[in-house]
């Protein structure tokens, strides 16, 4: 690929999950991730620290969350605002052209423990961008850290149904589904 085609992140971590299918995480370098993609390990760095990171988005889904939060309803509830803030994610970030992508690099994940590693510290930072969101809304602060944890629940679940070849169904109802099951099991005594 020529060097100024755009979208440098995304054919990046294209080349990286097609070199870790191929080849194994273990024996994918950077270097090889970068030529695949058509640029220079340096363009790699530019964007990735390392090459774990390559499959993780660069920070883009936290920024989606917060917005979606951010733009909730004024009247809306910490929950409710997370199921907006999910949707929104659903309509930008797990759409159905990248399903299969997604897809793949969860196996991949799946069979790479330091990259199920990263994947629980990057969820660990989404729980925290979503309860920092909920407090700029005002949110006290265990209600806000309640909501999101309740709300990141909600989205695993979504989002193994979501990766799931048979499902048709978009993100976002089926996190919407999801987060109404965990306040249904909430309400349970």
């Amino acid at each position: 690929m020529a060097r100024w085609q755009p979208d440098a992140p995304g054919r990046l971590a294209a080349a990286a999950l097609d070199l870790f299918e191929e080849r194994g995480y273990e024996n994918t370098t950077v270097t090889g991730i970068a030529e695949r993609a058509g640029l220079t390990k340096s363009t790699f760095f530019r964007y990735f620290p390392d090459k774990r990171e390559v499959l993780f988005g660069g920070g883009e889904v936290s920024g989606l969350l917060a917005e979606g939060i951010a733009s909730a309803p004024s009247a809306a509830g910490p929950l409710d605002a997370v199921a907006d803030a999910l949707d929104a994610l659903g309509r930008t970030f797990f759409t159905a052209d990248r399903r299969e992508f997604s897809a793949r690099r969860q196996a991949v994940l799946n069979a790479n423990p330091e990259l199920r590693e990263r994947e629980a510290l990057k969820r660990i930072d989404l729980t925290t961008s979503t309860i920092e969101a909920l407090n700029h809304r005002g949110v006290p602060p265990l209600t806000a850290r309640v909501a999101a944890k309740l709300g990141m629940l909600a989205w695993e679940i979504a989002y193994a149904q979501w990766l799931d070849t048979d499902n048709s169904e978009d993100f976002g109802p089926l996190a919407r589904q999801a987060l109404a099951a965990v306040r249904a099991a909430g309400a349970m005594g």
